[in-house]
């Protein structure tokens, strides 16, 4: 008698920590089958529900990724949730944000959370990252005319690699009964300033690195000028108010106390992307 492989469905499968969650559970004898709109296993839109069920067949556990760059979805996720249970997944993995339990009430991180720590037929893990490093080496915080360029007032944040994030969640994925009702603050081990992160970034790639600390709303009209959702700014203007206000994220250990292994430094992960600074053009 055949005994069936088990499968994790890994929404966001083509995103920064999705795809290296695949890599992971891959190297590991496990089967992931990641979905996203394109360029994946399977196809998956939030938006399109005909494309759930495919998603999900065969799957017994989840990496739940909610719909971006939106406030309200929490609705939307239940039903995906409801869905899930149904075809079978007994255990999700949800990727949320640092200090959801303080999120703003117009956005539907912390009921997410809520709606999956209620649910009893399934078990659950939560992951809470800081700001990932990788927006650093991406179009979110590329550099401008060789500088960053994002409001801080000197605070810190622990910026964590999402590679250690996909690290995290592969334990979790691998082995749910021993991750189930947790909850991970994923950190690195350093609360550095954005000028600590120029500095590295100077040093890495050979070139001069500036950080200049723009005004925090001028900096949020000018991501909604880029196009970014005009209701998404109530999110920014939490995610970077709590920099500003010196209650970025700290150092948790969370990492190494899931993986066995410290977390990732900031130096360490420049010297591994440094070519996203050395070709960058100013």
């Amino acid at each position: 008698m055949s005994i069936e492989t088990p499968t994790a469905l890994i929404l966001g499968g083509t995103g920064r920590s999705g795809s290296l969650l695949a890599d992971r559970l891959a190297q590991r004898g496990f089967s992931p089958r990641t979905a996203a709109r394109s360029g994946a296993d399977v196809r998956f839109d939030w938006d399109d529900p005909a494309t759930h069920a495919e998603a999900l067949r065969g799957a017994d556990r989840l990496y739940l990724v909610t719909p971006t760059l939106r406030l309200r979805y929490a609705a939307q996720v239940a039903a995906f949730l409801d869905r899930a249970e149904a075809a079978g997944v007994r255990h999700v993995t949800l990727l949320s944000v640092h200090y959801a339990d303080q999120a703003p009430t117009e956005a539907d991180f912390a009921a997410v959370e809520a709606d999956l720590v209620a649910r009893h037929g399934i078990t659950h893990s939560i992951l809470r990252p800081a700001w990932v490093m990788q927006n650093f080496a991406d179009e979110h915080l590329p550099l401008v005319d060789g500088a960053i360029v994002a409001p801080s007032a000197g605070g810190t944040e622990a910026f964590v690699d999402a590679a250690d994030i996909a690290a995290v969640a592969a334990e979790t994925l691998l082995d749910p009964a021993a991750h189930a009702g947790a909850a991970y603050a994923l950190t690195g081990p350093q609360a550095l300033t954005f000028q600590d992160v120029a500095d590295t970034l100077a040093r890495v790639s050979g070139r001069p690195v500036a950080y200049h600390d723009v005004d925090q709303e001028a900096w949020i009209n000018g991501a909604l000028a880029a196009g970014l959702p005009a209701d998404y700014a109530v999110v920014l203007r939490w995610l970077t108010g709590a920099i500003v206000s010196g209650n970025g994220s700290l150092p948790t250990g969370d990492v190494e106390k899931v993986t066995g292994r410290p977390a990732t430094t900031f130096r360490d992960f420049a010297e591994r992307h440094a070519h996203a600074w050395t070709t960058e053009a100013t």
